[in-house]
């Protein structure tokens, strides 16, 4: 049987998830969409309820999506679903996990990777982050959950921006692809997106395309190193401190993004060991991080990619024969040693 796809709705509260759930659920796209809700929030997710068992807590919506409110273990609900699936007593194509706005999504993306039985049930395809333009700039600034949201993003999606004026949206616009330059950005307006944008991502497949917002890099490439690393974040000052000083940006989020980038070959053992070490250290605080490397002794790309402790790879196709073979890696953090990271990194190259 097919593994289940699954996406985690993310964002704080206010930004609007609700709306973008209710209207994936209520749209004519025939797919059937189990929702899992984190909590039972004042809003119900559709009053519009053909069946619940009370126990459970699982609605039947009468366009075939279900409904799943859990306050318990996340496992647990997942399990139940899959099992209800197989038993055909229940029927749907794919689940849709809507987190509190004061969620970290990191131990719900982990969920599925560390758990054999979800791994052999479910596929996590992306993590949706909501933001929302006229509160987020605070909510940033206040809150730790509101900027780790935005650093496990695979597509952020920018709600209320008619209430701001143009030029604070591209404030945030640019503050956000600082914290994470890898998921793409688009407005939305009480939660009017294509289907297409918010399922089957792929944002947690391993493949050969490493998404980083070219002009994320472009901006940054007055910053010359020897193996041309580009960064996410040139300012060390804190919030406002460095305005007029010719920065782009004035705040010093402690989410941050870096890319690394070399064209001379990794050491397979000695990179190995080297990320074994830093996940280690500082797996808590790495947030998404991805690449896609040129190793020494294989003519295919290596694909790699993590959430906090959790990494793996695998071989991708091989490099074109006009390519340039290069590696690329985006890590995502609260406070990375990127100095640390890049020296590390230095070190195993051939």
């Amino acid at each position: 049987m097919a593994l289940i796809p699954a996406t985690i709705l993310t964002g704080f509260l206010g930004s609007g998830k609700t709306t973008l759930l209710k209207r994936i659920l209520t749209e004519a796209h025939g797919q059937k969409i189990a929702v899992i809700e984190n909590e039972f929030g004042e809003e119900n997710i559709d009053s519009d309820i053909l069946v619940t068992e009370s126990k459970e807590q699982i609605v039947q919506m009468s366009n075939g999506c279900i409904c799943c409110t859990i306050r318990e273990d996340l496992r647990e609900a997942l399990q139940t679903l899959a099992a209800k699936r197989r038993k055909g007593l229940l029927d749907f194509d794919r689940v849709v996990i809507e987190t509190t706005g004061l969620a970290d999504p990191g131990p719900v993306a982990q969920t599925f990777f560390m758990d054999d039985e979800i791994a052999e049930s479910y596929l996590l395809d992306s993590i949706l982050t909501l933001v929302d333009a006229k509160h987020a700039p605070q909510q940033l600034n206040d809150r730790q959950e509101a900027r780790r949201q935005v650093g496990f993003a695979d597509q952020i999606f920018i709600s209320k921006s008619d209430l701001v004026a143009a030029k604070e949206t591209e404030a945030l616009i640019h503050r956000l692809k600082h914290m994470n330059p890898r998921a793409p950005q688009q407005k939305v307006h009480f939660g009017e997106v294509p289907l297409k944008d918010v399922f089957d991502l792929r944002g947690f497949n391993l493949n050969a395309k490493l998404d980083i917002d070219p002009d994320f890099l472009k901006e940054d490439d007055h910053e010359h190193h020897d193996h041309d690393h580009a960064h996410g974040e040139h300012c060390d000052h804190p919030s406002h401190a460095n305005e007029g000083h010719g920065h782009h940006h004035h705040h010093d989020d402690d989410v941050k993004s870096f890319v690394y980038r070399s064209d001379r070959a990794f050491d397979p053992a000695r990179l190995e060991d080297f990320l074994g070490a830093i996940v280690n250290i500082y797996g808590p605080r790495m947030l998404r991080y991805k690449g896609v490397l040129h190793m020494k002794g294989t003519e295919r790309k290596v694909i790699f990619q993590g959430v906090h402790q959790l990494m793996g790879s695998d071989l991708g196709p091989e490099w074109g024969k006009d390519e340039a073979r290069q590696s690329r890696m985006v890590f995502i953090g609260i406070e990375l040693p990127r100095e640390i990271l890049e020296q590390g990194l230095d070190q195993c190259l051939v």
